[in-house]
């Protein structure tokens, strides 16, 4: 096996042999982005010289039997919504200046240090991530690795394109409305959401309960692994929960066998794609076969989309008031829209929606007394063409309109992980979601894990 194919955990294993070396898979992931990254456009800014600094200094600590962790000398990304000492934090923005100081680390970005991680950039994004696709005026449109004619999905495209494309073995993604899993299923890897406040959050996202941090890698070890680095608290988030009881890398093993899940094929409002309904069902079909007690069923809630939609355009209207004056020509139009209804709404009006959101958790915690998982497609359809907001031709005009999925389960604040679960006849990758209770990350993992054994996935 190449190094271009090795997992994070197959990495630090040959590292902890000598078989491979921190400075060898960096100089791979920096000559993989090299090779591929002009037509994926996954980054949108590269730092060769750092990376190869951090990976020295990880090779010396393994060469020395020091070394601080589980990631230690592992190349990632991070997406460019977080935070990052000596770089620019632009958000997929031409209108927020690069020329000032940054002098601040995110939780995120600070935890990935504290772990040894090899960080080569910052991946791309959509202006302030607003949107199910990666594009932006700023970095231009981010392609699918595996058909560069289709979108990687989106917000965190650049983060799931980089490491489908071992352009880095992790990355660090944002998700508000599935931002992290809708990439995840069409780029053919593993992206969770954890619980709300798992990871710490640091400047506040502008879409507050609605914002999650989410690792993402090439498989559900490597996506544990990166979650026990990620998951510490941080004083700067007042929302961020005290730390797990037991490492993530361990839980991930759990028998799940013999628990209770849910299938709902279409959450009882969702028009899914024949053949990604297909895959889907034939990847559940093979967890009940590997043991787990699979029952139809749908969780009873309609669409929230009203209601989610007053969350997020308001959130965004928020964060694109704070802008420097002038900048609305420059903003993304699909977002100049988000932000004119975002003005709209009242105090009442998102009050309303809160309101609704927490109907909606206590609806889905009474759910899981009887079920101890709900699994579901990720998004209904396969990717589409890249450089469009919505699948060309299907009459949509909002991007939550083909993701219906994924955000009614920010709304509630649940984990949830998509996982590949298959490929369509032309080789396009589909995603099976598991969402579990708020605070059973561990147990989202182990039956992700469990699917992964019995579905082994090959990453593009």
């Amino acid at each position: 096996m190449g190094d271009r194919e090795l997992t994070a955990s197959e990495l630090v294993a040959a590292y902890a042999t000598g078989e491979l070396s921190p400075v060898e898979a960096t100089k791979s992931a920096l000559q993989n982005i090299e090779d591929r990254d002009g037509e994926i456009n996954a980054y949108c800014l590269v730092d060769a010289d750092r990376a190869l600094e951090q990976a020295k200094a990880a090779e010396v600590r393994w060469r020395d039997g020091n070394p601080i962790g589980w990631l230690d000398g592992v190349p990632a990304s991070i997406k460019d919504i977080f935070l990052t000492q000596g770089w620019p934090t632009l958000r997929g923005s031409t209108s927020i200046p690069a020329d000032q100081p940054w002098e601040v680390d995110s939780p995120v970005m600070a935890r990935m240090r504290e772990a040894g991680l090899v960080v080569l950039g910052k991946t791309t994004t959509p202006e302030i991530a607003w949107k199910g696709v990666t594009d932006s005026a700023l970095a231009g449109v981010t392609r699918n690795p595996v058909n560069p004619r289709m979108t990687a999905g989106g917000s965190s495209g650049g983060s799931a394109a980089a490491v489908a494309a071992a352009m880095g073995e992790l990355s660090v993604g944002t998700d508000g409305g599935g931002s992290v899993r809708i990439p995840a299923s069409f780029c053919g890897i593993v992206g969770m959401k954890p619980t709300h406040g798992r990871i710490p959050l640091f400047p506040a996202s502008p879409f507050g309960p609605l914002a999650h941090a989410g690792p993402m890698a090439r498989s559900v070890d490597d996506t544990a692994l990166l979650l026990d680095a990620l998951a510490m608290p941080d004083h700067r988030d007042p929302t961020a929960l005290e730390p797990p009881i037991s490492a993530y890398r361990e839980a991930v093993r759990r028998d799940v066998r013999g628990l209770i899940a849910a299938f709902s094929p279409t959450l009882g409002f969702v028009d899914v794609d024949p053949e990604v309904a297909a895959i889907v069902a034939s990847a559940v079909q093979s967890l009940a076969d590997a043991g787990l007690q699979v029952e139809q069923a749908d969780p009873g809630f309609g669409d929230p989309k009203d209601a989610f939609d007053v969350l997020w355009c308001a959130g965004a209207a928020k964060s694109l008031d704070a802008f420097p004056p002038g900048s609305e020509p420059r903003v993304d139009p699909g977002l100049r829209r988000v932000w004119e209804k975002g003005r709209t709404y009242s105090a009442g009006d998102y009050l309303d929606a809160t309101a609704e959101r927490a109907a909606l958790g206590i609806r889905m915690g009474e759910f899981h007394t009887r079920y101890d998982v709900l699994l579901t497609p990720t998004v209904p359809i396969p990717p589409f063409e890249a450089g469009h907001d919505v699948p060309p031709g299907s009459g949509m005009t909002e991007w939550p309109e083909w993701t219906p999925f994924t955000y009614p389960f920010n709304m509630t604040q649940q984990p949830a992980i998509s996982v590949p679960a298959g490929r369509t006849e032309s080789g396009l990758p589909v995603g099976l979601q598991i969402v579990g209770p708020r605070h059973s990350d561990d147990l989202v993992l182990a039956v992700a894990k469990l699917l992964e054994e019995v579905r082994p996935w090959a990453a593009p």
